[in-house]
């Protein structure tokens, strides 16, 4: 799907997936917004611009893959691949609801074009060290790319550091991993609950090529999975700064909004800060 947007459009669509995240999670009466609406940018560039998949096939043979390891994250996976066609907008509505395809964690035989099932936090980089493993040396398709993306909270999990080391090993340079540094987890700053600095540096101890970027920036996550794509000697990870409820000025940066969902008016409220860009659009239709 590369190239097929401008930047603009990519922004534009990034905000229409913060409002389809509310949406689902208003409908759902649970769920998680702060880390959705914080990766709204990257799952959008990634699934419009910079994967070669196909939604209207997706198991197409030549297609790279999307791990979401941090799978609480489910709501911006989903409207994210709604967006891209996988399936209808309006199944959006029916997040974590009894028999859904969308359930509160990726399910992998529920939906095509998931590629993994991510309850416990730490499995997904495993998961996806071992497609690049298998890409690269066993049926060396070194075309296709394994894309993952990680809490920066959930790194507090050991198997994590185990996917790490094996990655670095034999150097699957088809694996990109962007973290969503957004420096929050469930109770409280990831500083305060288990320090992770300095991240770079165990990274790069870890025999990663390593990047920093604004998650925000479109331009950015571009530039940063185009670098990846051409280091061949070893994977890449992307230290992706985020801002948590990205977009919705009173879930910003606030914790407490992890792993919780807005109510009636809160999602109204959230609904009309995006449609104004946080006031920056006057008369923005409510």
């Amino acid at each position: 799907m590369s190239g097929q947007l401008t930047i603009t459009q990519l922004q534009q669509k990034a905000n229409d997936i913060r409002k389809d995240i509310i949406n689902s999670l208003e409908a759902a009466g649970s769920g998680h917004s702060a880390g959705p609406l914080g990766m709204a940018d990257l799952l959008t560039t990634l699934y419009l611009d910079i994967m070669n998949i196909r939604p209207h096939q997706p198991n197409w043979s030549e297609r790279d893959y999307f791990f979401l390891s941090n799978g609480h994250c489910a709501p911006v996976q989903y409207a994210a691949m709604a967006e891209a066609g996988y399936f209808d907008k309006s199944e959006l509505k029916t997040l974590r609801k009894f028999g859904s395809r969308l359930q509160g964690h990726p399910e992998r035989t529920a939906l095509p074009g998931l590629e993994n099932t991510s309850g416990p936090l730490g499995s997904g980089l495993s998961q996806a060290a071992g497609v690049a493993y298998t890409l690269q040396y066993l049926d060396k398709q070194l075309h296709r790319f394994v894309y993952a993306a990680t809490g920066d909270g959930e790194l507090n999990e050991g198997n994590i550091w185990e996917a790490a080391m094996f990655a670095g090993k034999y150097k699957l340079s088809q694996l990109v991993v962007f973290i969503d540094r957004n420096n929050i987890q469930i109770d409280g700053s990831t500083e305060d609950v288990m320090p992770l600095e300095d991240l770079r540096g165990k990274w790069e101890s870890f025999g990663w090529h390593v990047q920093e970027i604004d998650g925000h920036n479109v331009e950015s996550i571009q530039d940063a999975a185009s670098m990846a794509r051409a280091i061949t000697n070893k994977p890449s990870v992307v230290i992706t700064h985020t801002i948590p409820g990205k977009g919705v000025d009173f879930m910003e940066y606030d914790y407490k909004w992890h792993g919780t969902p807005p109510n009636r008016e809160q999602a109204k409220a959230a609904l009309r800060k995006l449609r104004t860009l946080n006031g920056k659009i006057v008369g923005g239709n409510e």
